[in-house]
């Protein structure tokens, strides 16, 4: 089959390789969609490779059911399915919760998982643990591949502030890229709260309005001082940066209010200094800062569900999966709007 890997730090190459064959506990996976994210850019460009290599790049997976391995039920040839991206041990308290995206058997660290130390689905087929599957339904077999990411990861970080966005709370959401164009439609159909968008970007500024932002603006320096008035001098509830740099941080530091919460999910390698001081000049009193990654399985059989029933759409620029290197390099100049899909 063919398969986009990682050969070396910085080199990557569409080539063929072996036919997976599903173990024990395993369903081998026909690939029909393969999004691509900016951690797959984290992965190419990283100084030494924080994987064994080769390996196939991808962790946001749709496709059908090929073939089962021994002690495999349930699951009928055909059948449309999405990957779970984070595969733990099955066994630690976190995973009998389905939280395996922090996984105790990797602690402090970064649970494994296909394209993430595992070989992934930038490739024709792709052999996954039986659990780490959810039925797909109804759903475009390639607009949806990017749910088990674009669409999880967002939607676990909201369900992380859920006791905070009623009504009268305000939301700000940093970056309207591929996770962020999620967040405000995840946002819009789960709560009630006014959403700011920001982003540097006039055109994903326009789709924000369309995907339910209520207010948008420039991310620039004076972002933090106009949400700042929009709210009455008091700040936002919830500041979500799906960017990560130091700017951003910077404004949601600046605009969050007293027992705010900043939930960084972008991972642009930004800092958010802390002090311990008497008189809060940087942080108000009571900020709570949360770095959540991926989410659960019960959280992506949720996300399908508002995809089902139309609450949630992923915009999808198509590509063929031997045109892999294009799309990363379309993406890394910030010329993808939404999310870009390998269609083996």
């Amino acid at each position: 089959m063919r398969a986009f890997q990682l050969i070396d730090p910085g080199r990557a190459e569409v080539r063929e390789i072996g036919d997976p064959e599903p173990g024990p506990g395993e369903v081998l996976v026909r690939v029909t969609g393969a999004g691509v994210c900016h951690s797959d850019l984290h992965i190419l460009h990283a100084s030494e490779s924080l994987f064994p290599t080769p390996m196939t790049f991808g962790h946001e997976v749709a496709g059908t059911v090929a073939a089962v391995g021994s002690g495999v039920t349930g699951w009928d040839p055909g059948t449309p399915v999405l990957v779970y991206l984070a595969w733990g041990c099955g066994r630690c308290r976190q995973c009998a919760l389905g939280a395996e995206n922090y996984c105790q058997a990797h602690p402090r660290g970064t649970t494994p998982g296909p394209g993430l130390g595992a070989d992934g689905g930038m490739a024709d087929l792709i052999s996954v643990p039986n659990r780490h599957i959810v039925p797909l339904g109804d759903l475009d077999p390639v607009e949806a591949a990017p749910l088990t990411d674009a669409g999880l990861t967002p939607y676990h970080a909201i369900s992380l502030s859920r006791s905070r966005l009623d009504a009268s709370s305000t939301v700000v959401v940093i970056g309207v890229g591929g996770l962020g164009h999620m967040a405000l439609q995840i946002l819009r159909a789960t709560s009630s709260a006014t959403i700011v968008a920001l982003d540097t970007d006039e055109g994903r500024l326009r789709q924000a309005t369309d995907l339910g932002a209520d207010r948008t603006l420039v991310s620039d320096a004076g972002s933090a001082e106009e949400i700042m008035r929009m709210t009455g001098g008091i700040g936002a509830d919830v500041v979500f940066d799906f960017v990560g740099a130091a700017p951003t941080l910077t404004t949601a530091a600046a605009c969050i209010r007293s027992e705010g919460q900043i939930t960084a999910v972008g991972l642009a390698g930004g800092e958010l200094p802390f002090r311990s001081e008497a008189v809060p000049t940087h942080l108000p009193w009571g900020t709570t800062i949360s770095r959540p990654y991926g989410g659960t399985r019960r959280d992506l059989q949720e996300v399908v569900a508002l995809a089902q029933k139309g609450r949630i759409k992923v915009h999808v620029e198509r590509f063929v999966l031997t045109d892999a290197a294009q799309a990363l390099e379309k993406l890394e100049h910030g010329d993808i709007s939404g999310r870009a899909v390998l269609v083996p």
